[in-house]
């Protein structure tokens, strides 16, 4: 009998994807891929990981999918492989309102190449992790800058003027990284004749600066809510350490099925889930 290879994952090039707003999103802030990322997994969900970890954004991530597109896991082992990827710090189930007063949800599967501490997830639910690459400060300020002789010939800067602007340019745009009110404020009501530009839009730069953002109160939250990974209660995070409910925790594995299906007969879980884990 041929052994399988659990080191290489196969192609997810095929995978189908979820309905809009539902399937796989990739945490923020994760490690370069490389070889071994999920070699300190057992081969099963090391295997299942590697897979995941290439399948594009809004992939559909509910168990059934997931057990018919690779070869080597049916629904149960793929099921138990979630909830070991999540209690290894890899995959989060999370899930918020569609709008304010509304009983619909969307629901994503957050995934991380690079295994994370429950207390990262806690703050990933409040929006509270640096987002890789969101707009590179530096380069993002001087193009902005030099966009405003394209907007308008009276501001054509020089690129050591762009420079010299840069700082003040990115404190704006941090304010308010709408590039597009950044050329409007600096280019609107402009004289006959700018003798300076660079001088002019530095005066202008420190007149129409956009106030400080207010920090985010204490507790606010982004709108998602934690899920258990494998029967899908919502909860707190420090109610899901490992992304598990105390329930799931404390049962052994045939008891857990079975209250996952007296949930679903109850109407506990999400009518997106009778088929299988929704993404």
């Amino acid at each position: 009998m041929a052994v399988a290879n659990f080191n290489a994952a196969p192609s997810a090039s095929a995978h189908p994807q979820a309905k809009p707003g539902y399937g796989k999103r990739s945490a923020p802030d994760q490690a370069p891929r490389r070889k071994g990322d999920f070699a300190h997994l057992p081969p099963r969900e090391a295997y299942l990981a590697a897979y995941i970890d290439r399948l594009p954004e809004g992939a559909a991530m509910d168990v059934k999918t997931l057990a018919k597109a690779q070869p080597q896991y049916g629904q149960q082992a793929v099921a138990a492989a979630l909830n070991a990827l999540s209690a290894a710090g890899h995959l989060r189930r999370i899930r918020r309102s569609v709008g304010e007063g509304r009983t619909q949800w969307v629901q994503r599967t957050a995934f991380s190449r690079t295994a994370r501490e429950d207390s990262w997830w806690a703050r990933f639910l409040d929006g509270d992790v640096p987002q890789p690459d969101v707009v590179p400060a530096r380069s993002g300020a001087y193009e902005a800058l030099a966009s405003l002789g394209r907007a308008d010939v009276r501001l054509v800067l020089s690129a050591g003027e762009c420079g010299a602007l840069e700082e003040q340019a990115g404190v704006w745009l941090a304010r308010d990284g709408d590039r597009g009110r950044f050329v409007r404020a600096l280019t609107a009501g402009l004289p006959s004749e700018v003798h300076a530009a660079g001088a002019f839009v530095r005066q202008r730069l420190t007149d129409k600066m956009p106030p400080e953002r207010m920090p985010t109160a204490p507790g606010a939250r982004s709108g998602w809510v934690m899920e258990c990974t494998n029967c899908g209660r919502p909860g707190a995070p420090d109610a899901l350490p490992g992304g598990i409910c105390a329930e799931c925790r404390s049962l052994p594995p045939e008891e857990v099925h079975r209250r996952v299906a007296t949930l679903r007969e109850a109407g506990g879980l999400r009518s997106a889930r009778t088929a299988g884990r929704a993404g």
